[in-house]
This record gives structure tokens, C-alpha cells and sequence, in this order.
């Protein structure tokens, strides 16, 4: 089918209350255009720089702020919750309003997310924290979604390079991620992480600059896209469940793995005496690790197999992950959390692969895929 064959046939669908088909300009353009991949990395790192500058500030901030020291854990709880609930509605979101409307959505989230979770620091508002950080982890239950659009429509032979370039440009954050927060931080003394936590704000605005400058596809649409219209006998059958299985297990438990280091080192080196500037250096070089490994992880997921590769890197996940819960010296903290990054990086680039080369996964199967991904995150959190 041309693209003016099926446009024709959505204009001949056209019915009152149904705003897809009063937009002619979104069908031919879904059809014609690329992925915008540089878009999309763009996009994906702000996110990843919200989520940097959140997940170094909740777990001390948390801290600070409880009423009681059992509940300090609840603001990052609340942040992985958030993700958990929005990432069902992002995936149906997604086909249904396309890319642009559904990250600039999760994005507005984020910005007054991080807004309110500033607030709460100047008042000193527990609760009102917990809510931020709930409206900020939505934001990143649809940020999760940047490497599936990364990988819908693009040839089996490029969807490795792809996920790993969006992936890799999420380690700019890291990079960039310590030097803004302490600027945010001086600029807002005395109210601690509350710059911080404004940055993370104005980090999602940037996002949705990005989103609202994408090409306009849909997820449904991914086998009419440029890349995937250049090879089409690469089309992939729908699929099956249990194939979703396996890299749904191993995805699960990196990411609890990897969430129960996060709430425990950064407390564990305020423990050691390690003093809040360092901590957020160690939590900017953590995201570095969990984005930067995946630039090589094409490659070694083309050498030894995505499935391979899955597994060493979640027994990385898991051995760097009880050698953070044990451990009492701080540069022995700080490097197993550096290590819990770098296996979670290349976890999730390998199960991303695993999922989209069994098959075109629906959108109800990918909001099950990451709901239960952050399901099993705030499962490492709270147990």
C-alpha cells in the first residue's frame, strides 16, 4: 500500500469525535519521515539528566525530611512507583497520540514534578516531596519508552546501533550532571537539593522542547516509517508472550539490583563521612555508568549474542549489588556502584534487543515489559 493509498482510506474513515483524521498533516508525515533518531537521543538525555539529579538528591533529601528514619526511603519510592503506574498508560499513549503528544505529556509531568518537590525542600514539606517525586518518576515511566521508539521501524541490522546511540547519549547527563547541580545548589543556599531539584524541572522543559520537534509516528506505524519501507522483507511477526518472558526475568532483576544500590550508597557513604558534593559526583558518575557502556554494547551484543551478554551483565548487576550492601569503606562502595551501572546498562540494552528481535511486541506487552521492570525496582527499594 502507497502512502497516498493509505491516507485515502483514513480520510474515507474520517468520523465526528475522531481527531486523528481531522489532522491530515499527521498520517503522510508518520509515513514519509525518519525516526528523528538525533531527536530522539536529544530528548533522552535531558531525561536521563532529570533522572540524575533526581535519584542523587531523593534518597538524602528523603532523609532529611522524614518524620521518622524507617520512612526516609519513601520519596525514591515514590518516584519508581510513579514510573511503575505510567508506563501502561505511556505505551497506549504512544500509538494512540503518537510520540510527540505522549513524551511531551510525560514531560510536563516531570516539569511539575520537580517543582513541587523543590517546594517541598524550601518548606520542608515531607509529603509534598513524596508527591513531587511521584510526578517526577511518571515522567520517567515515559522516558523509558525513548529506546522502544528507538528501535520501532528500524532494520534488524540497525536496531543495535540505534538503541545504543540513544542509550550512550543518556552518559552526557552523568558528565554534565555535577557541575549544574552545584551551581543549582549555591544559587538556592540554604534550601538544600531544592536547585537541584529545579534543574531536574527545567531539565524535562528541555525534553519537551525535543518532543514537540519530533516527527509525528505512531508506534502502529513502525513498518511504514523510512527505515523499515527500505527493507521490508526484515518485518517482523507479532510477538508471542512467552518470548517475553526471559528478557522480562533478567530485566527485573537488574533493575532491583541496581534500585537497591541506588537507596543504599548514597547513605552509606554519608555514613563513611563523605560529604553531599561528593555523593552527587558519585551518583553523576553511577548514571555515567549506566548510560555509557551501552555505546560498546552493540557491538558485544553482535559478538556474543544479546541473550549472552543479558546474563553477564546481570550477574554483574547482582554480585556489584551485595558488594554495596556489605561493603564499609567508601571507595569500595563507590566502585561496586559504579559497577551496578555499567551491568545495568548493558542489561537493559541486551533485553531491549532480545525483545524486539523475537518479534514486534504490542503495546500492551511493552507496558507490561516495563511495568514489571520498575514493579521489580521498587521491589529493591522497599525489601
Amino acid at each position: 500500500m502507497s502512502a497516498s493509498d493509505y491516507f485515502d482510506s483514513e480520510t474515507e474513515a474520517a468520523r465526528a469525535g475522531r481527531l486523528g483524521c481531522a489532522c491530515p498533516e499527521d498520517a503522510p508525515r508518520a509515513l514519509r519521515r525518519s525516526l528523528g533518531i538525533g531527536r530522539l537521543a536529544g530528548g533522552f538525555a535531558l531525561v536521563v539528566l532529570a533522572q540524575a539529579l533526581t535519584l542523587g538528591a531523593l534518597p538524602l533529601a528523603g532523609a532529611m525530611l522524614a518524620p521518622r528514619p524507617e520512612l526516609g526511603a519513601l520519596p525514591l519510592g515514590a518516584f519508581l512507583l510513579g514510573a511503575a503506574l505510567a508506563s501502561l498508560p505511556a505505551s497506549f499513549l504512544l500509538d494512540t497520540f503518537g510520540r510527540r503528544a505522549a513524551f511531551a505529556l510525560g514531560a510536563s509531568l516531570g516539569i511539575a514534578g520537580g517543582l513541587v518537590a523543590a517546594y517541598a525542600m524550601r518548606l520542608g514539606a515531607f509529603p509534598m516531596l513524596v508527591l513531587g517525586a511521584a510526578w517526577l518518576g511518571a515522567a520517567q515511566g515515559f522516558g523509558m519508552f525513548y529506546r522502544h521508539a528507538a528501535a520501532f521501524g528500524a532494520a534488524s541490522g540497525l536496531r543495535a546501533g540505534m538503541v545504543a546511540r540513544l542509550l550512550g547519549a543518556g552518559a552526557l547527563a552523568g558528565f554534565a550532571g555535577p557541575l549544574l547541580a552545584g551551581a543549582a545548589e549555591a544559587a538556592l543556599t540554604p534550601y538544600t537539593f531544592a536547585g537541584t531539584l529545579i534543574l531536574a524541572a527545567l531539565a524535562q522543559l528541555g525534553a519537551l522542547g525535543f518532543a514537540v520537534s519530533l516527527p509525528e509516528a505512531r508506534f502502529s506505524h513502525a513498518d511504514l516509517t523510512v527505515e523499515a519501507r527500505a527493507q521490508p522483507q526484515e518485518r517482523s511477526a507479532p510477538l508471542a508472550w512467552r518470548a517475553l518472558m526471559l528478557p522480562t526475568l533478567i530485566g527485573a532483576l537488574a533493575w532491583a539490583a541496581m534500585t537497591s544500590a541506588m537507596a543504599g550508597a548514597p547513605l552509606s557513604l554519608a555514613g563513611c563521612g563523605v560529604g553531599v558534593p561528593l555523593i552527587s559526583g558519585v551518583v553523576a558518575w553511577h548514571v555515567v555508568a549506566m548510560y555509557a557502556p551501552a555505546l560498546a554494547g552493540g557491538a558485544l551484543a553482535r559478538w556474543i549474542g544479546a541473550a549472552p551478554l543479558a546474563l553477564l551483565a546481570l550477574a554483574l548487576c547482582i554480585a556489584a549489588a551485595l558488594t554495596v550492601a556489605q561493603a564499609s569503606e567508601a571507595v569500595t562502595i563507590s566502585l561496586a556502584f559504579l559497577a551496578v551501572g555499567a551491568g545495568w546498562a548493558l542489561a537493559s540494552l541486551a533485553t531491549t534487543l532480545m525483545l524486539h528481535a523475537s518479534g514486534a511486541p504490542s503495546r500492551l506487552q511493552l507496558g507490561v515489559h516495563d511495568g514489571l521492570l520498575l514493579a521489580a525496582a521498587l521491589a529493591g527499594v522497599l525489601v
